[in-house]
């Protein structure tokens, strides 16, 4: 218990350490450059981010893009699951999905904005961007795990007459949780850039995107900054929701 508690204190004083570090060399350097035009303080954005929150229109926006990438990732990790699962079982679906992931995966995300935006709404613009983002990063994770399931467990499998169904579900899919795990938590900051990227160029009325976008027209270095370290609060905020979501996951099959 001792161990423990050290270990996180240990942790603590780094992340601690870290950041007053870093925010000395912001401080630095905004003093050095002196144009909040450029790089204003981290005092000042810091204000700037306080005032923001105490307004109902900050907890709009950020509860609307919130709702959209989470829409969008969930959204994104179900279609995964199950283009993985067809994917492996069925050599036809192997055929036709591969090559639609891989050309998904290697075209720019301001590609498929500017197309998804002529077809959908731009409300509807970053859920699905963010999925599209998505799915790439969780299915072949999926599919490298399924198809590297040791051998000898299928083995012993066939031997006890376990149909193809059941060896999917209680042998591969409980060994391809590592892999998910980690597709899962790549494919979280995918979603936080690529949602937020689309907000950007879409501008949707309400949107953490909307207002990064303006703050920019309007030189509002400051709320940029402070609309950018939210963005990023949130993002370590949900990828550590999702971290102990999957741990409690994994301690529960343990």
């Amino acid at each position: 218990m001792k161990t423990s508690t050290t270990l996180r204190s240990k942790k603590l004083l780094k992340v601690v350490v870290a950041t007053l570090f870093w925010f000395l060399v912001w401080l630095l350097c905004a003093l050095a450059i002196n144009k909040e035009l450029i790089l204003p303080s981290p005092l000042l954005v810091i204000s700037k981010m306080f005032s923001m929150v105490t307004t109902a229109v900050f907890w709009q926006h950020t509860f609307v893009t919130f709702l959209r990438i989470i829409i969008g990732y969930i959204l994104g990790v179900a279609i995964a699951i199950a283009l993985a699962m067809l994917t492996y079982n069925y050599e036809i679906c192997d055929a036709i999905i591969s090559p639609v992931i891989r050309i998904i995966r290697a075209t720019p995300v301001a590609s498929f904005i500017i197309l998804v935006l002529l077809w959908a709404g731009k409300n509807y613009l970053p859920s699905i961007i963010v999925a599209l983002m998505v799915i790439p990063v969780v299915w072949e994770n999926l599919v490298v795990s399924y198809q590297n399931t040791d051998e000898n467990l299928i083995e012993m499998a066939e031997a006890y007459r376990l149909s193809k169904m059941k060896q999917f579900f209680h042998i591969r899919v409980p060994a391809a949780f590592t892999a998910f795990s980690s597709a899962a938590l790549t494919a979280m900051g995918l979603a936080w850039k690529s949602g937020i990227a689309a907000e950007v160029l879409a501008q949707p009325k309400i949107a953490i995107g909307t207002q990064l976008y303006y703050s920019k027209i309007y030189l509002e270095t400051s709320e940029l900054f402070a609309w950018t370290i939210v963005v990023v609060l949130m993002s370590l905020c949900i990828e550590k929701l999702v971290v102990m979501l999957l741990a409690g996951r994994k301690d529960n099959e343990n």
